[in-house]
């Protein structure tokens, strides 16, 4: 007898409203993510306080888009074995202990080792996180709820920058730490209480492996996940490097974090708006089309523009940057959505997203090296758009594989 994932179907058992569990998930995955960008604003005091090189902070910023680079499918077989709730908990749990062992670190070898088991807990609540939405969303909610998902990363990037700027205004970094450590603490007891109990386990290790397997073999989640890296690899750096081009123009490092946070979070409005636009009926590849041209449209504006010449400086840059991010979060949307169903057969719905997340992760990874790169060659920015033109274009190509047809699946996700 074939066994069927656990996340194959959607609960039938509801314990709390329509909305409770997918919101709960949400808030755990957003708390994982600032576990990403919690570093960024404090790296300096990391730095002076560890005695930490540029390289090295390079790495430790790096660290945990490495893990999500390389684990994204061994992440999914556990999930798979252990259980989605369960591998979801885990997660917050090593993040805690990670940034426990951080803000108690007096050594830069201590400080890379538990940026790593960050990596790993973010990794765990990633990959399971859209799948768990699925198994416990109504059929009605399931769009919301991953628009809502979609927006994690610009929610996280919003309250963690934003939050980290001001607070070590007045503090250090270690408190900062022990704030998050509090923070994802809390949040592992929400999520048992709002989520239901993981099924008995099926078949062992190897069905888990097997169904993990027979998920690789589709070309659906290779096409999907590298569409989500046309995104990553744009989004990542343009936000990324927001701080940097803001110093040249003299603008304050307070300033500067608030600007970026706000870029980053309305990527968050984006994706809320992108459930809202899928529920009414609109195609995915339509909106993923769009997004992709809308991004390098505004990416050109950002970048070929010297904005430092012209009234009003950076603050118009701003509200392209802003456009950019908003729009392109019709990309994560509508690919989340879609991901929960390209699982084949006798597959696993957490290996698509695991896959997805291996290669976003690697557009994530490559984005900042890649402008970087292109800037110093150029000896500016001004060249900069090259990166978004040539992965939105090659974005459009890839989805423009997806058609019903192919798929066997509608895509429109009334």
């Amino acid at each position: 007898m074939s066994t069927v994932s656990q996340a194959a179907t959607p609960s039938r058992t509801r314990r709390h409203g329509d909305n409770t569990t997918w919101i709960v998930v949400v808030v755990c995955g957003v708390i994982a993510a600032m576990h990403i960008w919690k570093l960024p604003s404090a790296l300096t005091q990391v730095q002076g306080d560890l005695s930490i090189s540029l390289v090295q902070a390079g790495l430790l910023l790096g660290l945990v888009q490495l893990a999500g680079m390389l684990g994204g499918i061994p992440a999914s077989v556990v999930s798979e074995h252990v259980g989605l709730r369960r591998t979801m908990a885990l997660g917050l749990v090593l993040l805690v202990v990670g940034t426990v062992i951080s803000a108690l670190a007096t050594m830069s070898g201590v400080m890379m080792a538990a940026r790593a088991l960050e990596g790993i807990g973010y990794l765990s609540v990633t990959v399971t996180a859209p799948a768990l939405i699925r198994r416990e969303t109504p059929t009605h909610r399931l769009t919301i709820a991953m628009g809502a998902w979609a927006g994690f990363q610009g929610t996280a990037t919003f309250i963690a920058v934003l939050g980290s700027s001001l607070l070590l205004q007045v503090t250090d970094w270690r408190m900062w730490y022990w704030m998050m450590a509090v923070i994802t603490a809390v949040g592992i007891p929400l999520l048992v209480r709002y989520t239901a109990p993981d099924p008995p386990r099926e078949g062992g290790v190897g069905a888990a492996f097997h169904r993990v397997w027979i998920t690789m073999r589709s070309w659906k989640p290779w096409v999907a996940g590298a569409v989500f890296s046309c995104y990553t690899i744009q989004w990542t750096a343009v936000i990324g490097f927001l701080p940097t081009v803001y110093q040249e123009y003299g603008v304050g490092a307070v300033l500067g974090g608030a600007l970026s946070a706000v870029a980053g979070g309305i990527n968050a409005v984006g994706a809320v708006l992108a459930g809202f636009l899928l529920q009414r009926g609109l195609s995915i590849r339509s909106l993923v089309v769009t997004a992709f041209m809308v991004m390098g449209i505004t990416a050109i504006g950002v970048y070929a523009v010297d904005w430092s010449t012209l009234p009003g400086t950076f603050i118009t840059q701003f509200i392209l940057v802003c456009i950019f991010s908003m729009v392109g979060a019709l990309i994560p949307t509508s690919m989340f959505r879609i991901a929960v169903d390209l699982a084949p057969p006798g597959g696993s719905p957490p290996a698509v997203v695991g896959l997805m997340n291996q290669l976003q992760n690697t557009g994530n990874f490559l984005g900042p090296v890649v402008l970087a790169w292109l800037a110093a060659q150029a000896g500016g920015w001004h060249t900069s758009w090259w990166l978004t033109a040539t992965a939105g274009a090659l974005g459009i190509a890839l989805i423009m594989l997806f058609s019903e047809k192919r798929l066997g699946i509608s895509l429109r996700a009334t």
